[in-house]
């Protein structure tokens, strides 16, 4: 068993929304049991850290003896202390942005446009930063995820607000979350090497996996639907985390 330093994504993986995935819970509990250390690696930028943690607990994971790493995070390692940011996003993004010393304001007049997943997403916030970036401010987006599972089905994500905001803007974004380097290296600063990533979506889990120059395992329980092609690199396909854990750690 050489798998000792899991990365595991959250939606899709261990959760769909609020539910957790029959067997997650139980999954996570086998590998800390046997000494594997467990990080969740998540492009959802929705909730902050403690938010998270609260989360974990209430379905049976003891926060405690995991790690957690959010786009949010990442992408305050691209901002600077005492810049000025328009932030469209929940408070998972703001905190992370505050903690950093920079300053969250409502104005176009602004250094940077972050964007992360926003549930209350409108046009007034869409056309502030729209100013913003057509007066010069840098573009940061937390992911590139187009859609969000949820047990009735995906609905949109991250991603596809990106895209308006991109569209009205006028250029792209610099993305932080997986699989781009801002979230490597917020992982790599936090755990070191990782010895396999658990993620249910090929564009972003799978990327990143190879990115951490590590072995990849597929869980079909979330976003992907379609097996991998000869083309990707998939270590391993499982249909859940639950099969996967009980397969490696047999």
């Amino acid at each position: 068993m050489t798998t000792e330093n899991w990365v595991i994504d959250l939606d899709g993986v261990l959760w769909l929304l609020d539910d957790p995935i029959p067997g997650s819970v139980e999954a996570v509990a086998m590998l800390l049991n046997a000494g594997v250390a467990v990080t969740f690696a998540t492009n959802n930028s929705l909730l902050t850290k403690t938010q998270y943690q609260d989360k974990l607990d209430r379905i049976g994971v003891d926060s405690s003896r995991v790690n957690i790493i959010s786009s949010s995070m990442a992408a305050a390692t691209l901002v600077k202390p005492g810049e000025k940011v328009y932030v469209i996003g929940g408070d998972g993004l703001t905190e992370a942005l505050s903690a950093v010393g920079v300053e969250v304001v409502e104005s176009s007049n602004v250094d940077v446009v972050v964007v992360g997943w926003d549930r209350d997403i409108n046009y007034s916030k869409l056309a502030r930063a729209t100013r913003a970036l057509r007066s010069g401010a840098r573009f940061i987006a937390t992911n590139s995820d187009p859609i969000y599972p949820t047990p009735q089905g995906p609905l949109p994500g991250a991603g596809s607000i990106v895209a308006a905001v991109a569209t009205a803007g006028g250029f792209p974004p610099i993305f932080a979350g997986k699989p781009e380097a801002a979230m490597a290296n917020a992982v790599r600063a936090a755990i070191g090497q990782p010895t396999l990533m658990v993620g249910d979506r090929l564009e972003t889990d799978g990327k990143f996996a190879q990115a951490m120059q590590c072995p990849f395992a597929l869980v079909m329980s979330g976003i992907a639907v379609d097996h991998p092609t000869a083309q990707d690199k998939v270590d391993h396909l499982d249909q859940d985390l639950a099969t996967l854990v009980k397969r490696l750690l047999a």
